[in-house]
């Protein structure tokens, strides 16, 4: 009798039963010793797939999604190309709403023990907008194009996104993808077609030679300009007319444009920011303003900003309302930790005239921080570069004095040890921001064993059409602990 009833790389028909979280998608192999486990991503329930094992165990296999050969009863047609960062985009919203609801639900039941997780839930709140939410995205650069009709690799110049499950070939984007900007996206097959008249060739992956690597473009929502950035490698550089490229930008998106920016990257890894690389402004301004809850900030090509901004306006807003300081205190203050270019501790100190204190431990962000509070007049707040563990022995004016602390870690969530750091602060009211639930879910156990009572969890439905689901979630510490 065989270990495992599959080997990896084999591949499976399967009919997907349900979803799990973080888009993992369901399906039963009938066995002699019972039903056997097949987890596939991006596939919808109702859906008969195509899969190939990536990893095979003894009670279940993990599985890459080959292609579908038979859709769901339950999607609908869409008007937009489809593209690998939209697996979801043919599930009707309220489903997508239904299986995230679901299934973070069920997270914090498996890995927080909260077994009645429900009584906690407060609000599921949607993006405003299910379609053209996205302020920034990124086009990839290939001489070897996947061919979607044909589900071949072809040696071509390709512009668009890379084919799911690869890293060196793409599908060219020929129209609106429905997540980002209409008008850039219809026109990105006028851009390649310039770039393929340049003579200048497009990137070869394996390879690590060619010119052109990457487009990224950002667009303020506040002004709806876009900022342009062309990475290519430093190889024939002398050979590309970078104000040419400028004049098919404005001509193709008018006043539309706030810079160009040209990315000299010469390293051969795949990354888009370049180690020791050089930026030349071609045009315009570095930057684009944009605004979340009236306040107004500028970002930059590598600036760190929610991607959605208009559904970060409701999740900020929910921050707010969770981190409401109930006592009279007047030395009472918030602290926001992770604060990055102060965002959170802006809008806290805007809504509040209590003392809001912004920490993180890298300091250009919080130079940043101090210069985005100051241009939006914003004077109850404080910035700090510091580690978590030393705040207080570096500024023991606050011991004792913070009543509520915002964490907004990074996706990985909270390192143990800082984790322990953040529940010496004793904080009476924690309000959590995550972008990963599951690390949030395991952060929980660590805060309720330390007197920490989870009393409010809402989730933010900040990507539609992706499994991706962001959580705000109110602690209280019990005053007999």
């Amino acid at each position: 009798m065989q270990d495992r009833p599959v080997k990896k790389n084999q591949e499976l028909e399967l009919d997907i039963t349900d979803m799990a979280f973080g888009g993992v998608a369901i399906g039963k192999i009938h066995t002699e010793q019972g039903d056997f486990t097949v987890f596939v991503q991006n596939a919808i329930p109702g859906q008969r797939v195509l899969a190939r094992v990536e990893k095979a165990q003894k009670r279940f296999a993990e599985c890459k999604l080959v292609k579908v050969l038979k859709p769901s009863s339950q999607e609908v047609s869409i008007p937009y190309q489809a593209i690998p960062g939209a697996p979801y985009a043919t599930l009707p919203i309220e489903l997508q709403h239904h299986y995230k609801r679901r299934n973070t639900l069920e997270l914090f039941k498996r890995i927080a023990k909260l077994e009645h997780i429900e009584s906690c839930m407060d609000a599921f709140i949607e993006s405003p907008s299910v379609w053209h939410y996205r302020n920034k995205m990124e086009y990839s650069f290939s001489v070897i194009r996947y061919d979607l009709e044909e589900q071949k690799e072809y040696d071509d110049f390709g512009l668009g996104f890379k084919h799911r499950g690869t890293w060196w070939c793409v599908e060219n984007l020929d129209r609106d993808s429905g997540l980002f900007d209409e008008e850039l996206e219809s026109k990105l097959h006028s851009i390649r077609r310039w770039c393929v008249e340049s003579g200048l060739p497009a990137w070869h992956p394996p390879g690590h030679h060619g010119f052109f690597r990457y487009l990224i473009v950002r667009k303020s929502y506040a002004t709806n300009q876009l900022l342009i950035n062309l990475v290519t490698s430093e190889q024939r550089v002398s050979e590309f007319n970078g104000q040419a490229f400028v004049a098919i930008i404005r001509e193709l998106f008018g006043s539309r444009v706030a810079g160009v920016i040209h990315t000299i990257n010469p390293n051969t890894g795949d990354r888009i920011d370049p180690l020791n690389g050089r930026t030349i402004q071609l045009f315009g301004e570095p930057v684009i303003a944009e605004t979340i809850n009236g306040l107004r900030f500028e970002i930059g090509m590598t600036s760190f900003f929610q991607t959605n901004p208009r559904s970060a306006e409701r999740l900020y807003s929910k921050v707010i309302e969770y981190a409401s300081i109930e006592d009279n205190r007047d030395d009472a203050v918030v602290m926001d930790l992770f604060c990055g270019t102060g965002t959170i501790t802006q809008l806290l100190g805007q809504a509040s005239n209590r003392k809001v204190v912004g920490v993180d431990i890298v300091a250009d962000a919080i130079e940043d921080a101090k210069r985005n509070a100051l241009r939006n007049g914003v004077s109850n707040v404080e910035f700090y570069a510091a580690d978590v563990g030393s705040f207080l022995l570096q500024y023991p004016e606050f011991t004792g004095k913070i009543d509520c602390l915002v964490l907004d870690p990074p996706r990985g969530g909270i390192a143990p040890k800082t984790l322990r750091k953040v529940i010496r602060l004793g904080a009476r009211r924690i309000v959590y921001v995550s972008c990963n639930p599951a690390t949030q879910a395991r952060d929980t156990l660590d805060l309720m064993e330390a007197g920490y009572t989870l009393r409010k969890i809402s989730m933010v439905d900040q990507f539609p059409h992706t499994s991706h689901i962001e959580t705000v979630v109110l602690f209280e510490l019990d005053p007999m602990k």
